[in-house]
């Protein structure tokens, strides 16, 4: 059975499905009325007024009658499958007025956000730069007897670059994507991503491995956008293992889609917190701004894609990042 169009109208295939199931039903009725007067006739039941045989009558009456019950029979089985069609495309866009209504709201959020950020960024980015300045100034031109103001000056300036973070994340979180899809190998964004981060994973003794599959089809994406992604993902692993460890970064090719996986063989992400991960400002880490995930999923949800969170083979974090394939790629 075909679904109903989107504009709720039925397709004309389920029309003439609907009719077809009517006119079967009367033709089972008359060779249902034919058997009976058949069977009767042949155990000997006769029918005849006034010594004329009526079982061409009885035959019609009974053919009639159950061809009436089964055209009857028929509608109402179509009605049912209508109902059902009906109640599942109005649970369809139910469920789609629902989406868009939450995407309205979360619109409205980041509206709100980002004239937030904008006024923050306005207000504070630079008296933190005239603080910041200050504090460079005033620890290089200490005497060396000075250690303790040194260090304090030192302090100071690693809550300023804190808290400049802060501000650049919300901005990030809050301002409109712009992309510039196009159709990029996964290995370019894989070697990119390493390259990037080389310095940090070598740094915290993390050992990387890395496969993909040649027949990996290119994915629809904007590069830079999705270099990020991986990079935030790589970054977050070697925080999660500040004693060294494992990295696995690898692409497995869908039906349509390319899923591009980092996993860590750091402590995971605890299960209750998996359903809230991607949520702006929840973090594991105590200096974290609880936005780098949420930015990931926006820059994949924008691209039509999915992130997910789930235990690697090594016990750790696996994020999945799931995107659609290039047409050119399917096409072919």
């Amino acid at each position: 059975m075909t679904n109903p169009v989107p504009d709720g109208t039925s397709h004309p295939d389920q029309s003439w499905r609907g009719l077809r199931l009517r006119w079967w039903g009367t033709i089972l009725g008359l060779l249902a009325g034919g058997f009976d007067t058949a069977v009767m006739s042949a155990i000997g039941v006769t029918f005849a007024v006034n010594a004329w045989d009526a079982r061409p009558l009885i035959a019609a009456y009974f053919g009639i009658s159950f061809a009436v019950l089964g055209y009857l029979i028929g509608m109402l089985i179509e009605g049912r499958r209508r109902e059902r069609r009906t109640a599942a495309l109005l649970q369809a866009q139910t469920e789609a007025i629902a989406a868009a209504r939450a995407r309205g709201a979360q619109q409205e959020k980041l509206a709100a956000l980002g004239q937030l950020a904008a006024t923050i960024a306005h207000e504070v980015r630079n008296p933190l730069g005239i603080m910041r300045s200050a504090a460079q100034t005033l620890s290089e031109t200490l005497p060396p007897s000075g250690a303790d103001a040194r260090r304090a000056s030192d302090f100071i300036i690693a809550e300023i670059d804190r808290l400049a973070n802060v501000v650049n994340s919300i901005l990030a979180y809050a301002r409109p994507l712009q992309l510039a899809p196009r159709a990029v190998p996964v290995n370019e964004l894989l070697d990119r991503a390493l390259l990037l981060a080389g310095g940090d994973l070598g740094a915290r003794r993390v050992q990387v491995q890395r496969s993909t599959n040649a027949a990996t089809p290119p994915v629809f994406a904007d590069a830079d956008l999705i270099s990020q992604v991986l990079l935030g993902l790589l970054g977050n692993a070697a925080e999660a293992m500040p004693d060294g460890g494992r990295v696995t970064l690898d692409a497995v090719a869908l039906a349509d889609a390319v899923q591009l996986r980092v996993a860590d063989s750091g402590p995971g992400v605890p299960a209750e917190l998996r359903a809230r991960i991607f949520d702006p400002f929840v973090t594991t880490r105590p200096r974290g701004t609880g936005l780098g995930l949420a930015i990931a999923r926006q820059i994949v949800e924008a691209h039509g894609g999915r992130i997910e969170v789930g235990t690697g083979p090594d016990g750790g974090a696996l994020f999945a990042v799931t995107l659609p394939v290039a047409k050119a790629a399917l096409a072919a």
